[in-house]
């Protein structure tokens, strides 16, 4: 331990107050706290959870404070000074440090992904570097002195001239310049220009000034006069007078007004979608499923419940019911949703129970108003959270429910580090803040039944549509038998004629399509060549609007062959169904019929989720046409017919959860329609209807598709019978990455326990994904306590040696996906 004289001057010896910094460096030796001095001037308000700019070798990097203490291992010649604190108040509460520490273990990551996925990406460091002139008198470059333009300071990046690059190296390495490292956030808080209007005596005393012919000057301060005192936008004085900003000028310095900045909030649009009505009472269903879960929150009881709720038994009520409860304890509330496209109907319902108490966060929201809605809720401005899987790590302090809506989607699994699932981290947040989670879905995933069977989950049931209204009923469409009787369309017979019907009684429609793009691939019928990508070992899709192929792997696009590249045959065509062919066949049979397509190309513009749904909410189309983002959660009382034009899509890929997606899909497109007063109807086209994926959907039958799938699961050692961990080497050298992939191997079979199965190494489903070859090795395990500290020691070996030679490798625990 050692001692510091105090920066004030006092002459007796302070104790030192040294501070644990995870420094922003991603890197296998770095991955651990740094012990930095806390100058005296700091000590009375760092605190852990704060971010501090900190020296780190010869830059300057940003660094979470995670604890404080009095003394280190340390020299005192080896510690070095925090220089700066970005934050007064801390960014990340104790609570939030702790579930790092517990997520980088469960991820295998870095404490520093862990510590950053918390917080808006806005919030992340940016570094800029600039070149500072110390000995101006010893630039000779004329070439160098016009860059600087009597400036002596100026950003690297504005230097884009090779030779003024290699002359900044060797005035660098003489003195004569510096490259220094500023430290900033992505983005800032927004400020508006405000003028504060002075008083009446001041502004008359101001337009005696004035003279006569001053007519702008006059106007403006007559304005001014009717609106003293006020405190107005600099934008609506100028609208509202129509004069220039210098008139405002003018008036400012001849004390008319103050100019002052004041912070405002970036607001997301909040689309006014026609909901349905609060009911009056709730179902006897649906308050013998609230009753325990406001017994745990009145309680204080950390439990998690699976809601299991056909569609359209009033999920989403219970919800609401459960949160104004913990709103009247004080507490707070997060609410989880899969898809973007559920979040602007999931707002505008909850925004109508709870109005400003209502924060909103998904990636379809800009930077900027990510980081505005984050500072609501760490201001403790609003109680409840709607958002994607990112929102689970709202920074609330008194949390008193967590909800993950369609708790089956595989979207609450990040695909990239650290490799979180939103409803561990639900559990482990509920842990600390001993409330409730509730887990909702009509289908929930085979693991959260089989948990609730057990009892570590608590089963709650709603068998009854909230309305007592009847499932739609659901005709499968053998369209083997169509094609035999001449149909060669993508609409059957059935599905045409309801369509028909329905446009004719002004009542809505959805078709379902898991697929984007206009056709599935480009194929020559002479030598069955088909178009792929040069990047990946992947078929192109084409894209009508665009004219264009393009890969969903790696973003490679180009123009569609007139010809084959290999035979030069003019037979090459398209093969495969795709929204936008879909649009283009509905106009040919129903010409008069008003379509909103919804999928990705039509959703990556900003707001457009909310804009189609609104428009579809307000009656201004007859058929909403997309793919999966359309399939669940959706809830307008015109929609009487949906029609799922390919139910196979997903049953034949190949992946052990194919049948329960495919159960899962089906059963929730279904659910959108009849679910109000009008009855509904859904036809499902297949090629596979004597499949029980398809066969069960029919009637919404879960348990009975739970006992078959769970039987095919353990048959074949599938989870949740067995866990599984997926490790994937990717290389540009083929023959580098089959050695790396045999190494790892070989290294897990010498590690862990003879009960413990390993698969591979084998090439992946999809060998090649942007230039970078592909394989992998599956472990699968029923109890494997040496798992964490093996993967650990073959992450170490990877980061400290196998990097270097251009290999990736990724651990995925419990991935959503083995291909």
């Amino acid at each position: 331990m050692f001692y510091w004289k105090s920066l004030l001057g006092k002459k007796d010896l302070m104790r030192a107050m040294i501070a644990e910094v995870i420094v922003d460096v991603a890197a296998y030796p770095i991955d651990r706290p740094f012990d930095y001095v806390v100058p005296e001037v700091f000590q009375s308000s760092i605190v852990p959870g704060i971010r501090v700019k900190v020296p780190f070798g010869r830059r300057k990097v940003v660094g979470y404070v995670i604890h404080l203490k009095n003394e280190s291992d340390l020299a005192e010649n080896k510690l070095r000074n925090i220089e700066e604190l970005i934050d007064l108040n801390p960014v990340l509460s104790e609570e939030q440090l702790q579930l790092s520490d517990w997520l980088r273990t469960e991820t295998l990551s870095y404490r520093i992904d862990a510590l950053q996925v918390m917080l808006p990406a806005a919030m992340r460091a940016r570094y800029d570097q600039f070149i500072t002139v110390q000995k101006e008198e010893e630039i000779q470059d004329e070439q160098f002195r016009r860059m600087l333009n009597g400036k002596k300071r100026l950003p690297l990046k504005s230097v884009q001239d090779d030779y003024l690059l290699r002359l900044i190296k060797t005035y660098v390495a003489d003195g004569i310049v510096t490259l220094e490292t500023a430290v900033g956030q992505q983005v800032k808080a927004k400020k508006v220009r405000m003028i504060q209007i002075e008083k009446v005596d001041k502004l008359y005393e101001v337009k005696e000034s004035i003279q006569q012919n001053a007519i702008r000057q006059l106007t403006l301060i007559n304005w001014l006069i009717e609106h003293a005192e006020q405190k107005v936008s600099a934008k609506h004085l100028l609208e509202a007078t129509g004069v220039q900003s210098s008139v405002l000028k003018t008036m400012i310095d001849r004390g008319a007004a103050i100019e002052l900045y004041e912070e405002v909030y970036r607001e997301p649009i909040n689309p006014e979608l026609q909901d349905v009505p609060i009911p009056e009472k709730l179902t006897d269903e649906q308050v013998a499923a609230l009753n325990p879960i406001e017994k745990a929150i009145e309680n204080d009881k950390q439990e998690t419940f699976l809601l299991h709720g056909v569609t359209g038994s009033g999920k989403t009520e219970v919800y609401l019911r459960a949160i104004e409860k913990v709103l009247a304890k004080g507490q707070e509330a997060i609410v989880l949703v899969p898809e973007i496209s559920l979040t602007p109907q999931m707002t505008a319902r909850f925004k109508a129970r709870f109005g400003e108490l209502v924060a909103v966060l998904h990636s379809a929201l800009s930077a900027g108003e990510k980081y505005d809605e984050w500072r609501k809720i760490h201001r403790g401005e609003v109680k409840v959270v709607v958002g994607a899987r990112s929102a689970i790590f709202a920074p609330f302090e008194n949390i008193g429910i967590i909800i993950l809506d369609e708790e089956h989607e595989t979207t609450y699994k990040q695909e990239e580090n650290p490799r979180y699932h939103a409803r561990d981290v639900a559990i482990k947040r509920s842990e600390y803040y001993q409330c409730p989670v509730v887990l909702g879905s009509a289908t929930p995933s085979l693991e959260s039944y089989a948990r609730a069977s057990k009892d570590v989950y608590t089963l709650l049931t709603l068998k009854k549509r909230a309305r007592d209204q009847q499932l739609p009923e659901v005709e499968i469409v053998d369209m083997r038998e169509q094609l035999k009787a001449g149909n060669r369309s993508m609409f059957s017979i059935p599905l045409a004629e309801a369509i028909r019907d329905r446009i004719n009684r002004n009542e809505q429609i959805i078709l379902f399509l898991n697929r984007r793009g206009f056709s599935s691939f480009v194929l020559c019928r002479d030598c069955g060549t088909t178009v792929e990508c040069p990047n990946c070992d992947i078929s192109l899709t084409y894209h009508r609007a665009s004219e264009l192929l393009k890969c969903h792997y790696c973003g490679h696009e180009e123009h569609v062959p007139v010809v084959c590249p290999e035979c030069e045959s003019e037979h090459i065509r398209f093969f495969g169904t795709g929204t936008q062919k879909v649009e283009e066949e509905i106009l040919k049979f129903f010409p008069e019929a008003r379509i909103i397509r919804m999928d990705v190309d039509t959703t990556s513009r900003k707001g457009a989720h909310e804009r189609l749904l609104k428009e579809f909410s307000e009656g201004k189309a007859d058929i909403l046409l997309g793919t999966q983002m359309i399939a669940k959660g959706l809830d307008f009382p015109n929609i009487t017919l949906v029609g799922v034009l390919a139910a196979d899509t997903t049953l034949h890929l190949a992946d052990f959860r194919a049948a329960e997606k495919t159960f899962q899909l089906l059963t929730q497109v279904s659910g959108r329609a009849g679910r109000h007063e009008l009855p509904g109807e859904v036809f499902i086209q297949t090629y596979s209807p004597e499949h029980y994926a398809i066969e069960l959907a029919k009637d919404q039958h879960y348990e009975p598709f739970y006992k078959m799938e769970m039987m095919s699961r353990g048959q074949f050692g599938y989870p949740p019978f067995y866990f599984f961990t997926l490790i994937q080497f990717s290389h540009e050298d083929v023959l580098k990455v089959s050695d790396f992939a045999k190494r790892g191997t070989d290294f897990l079979h010498a590690n862990l326990s003879k009960e413990t199965i390993i698969i591979g190494p084998t090439a992946a489903a999809i060998s090649r994904v942007n230039n970078r070859y592909r394989y992998q090795c599956l472990i699968k395990y029923k109890r494997e306590e040496k798992l964490t500290e093996t993967l650990q020691q073959l992450i170490k070996m990877y980061r400290s040696d196998w990097i270097k030679s251009g290999l990736i490798m990724t651990v995925d625990v419990d991935p959503m996906s083995i291909y």
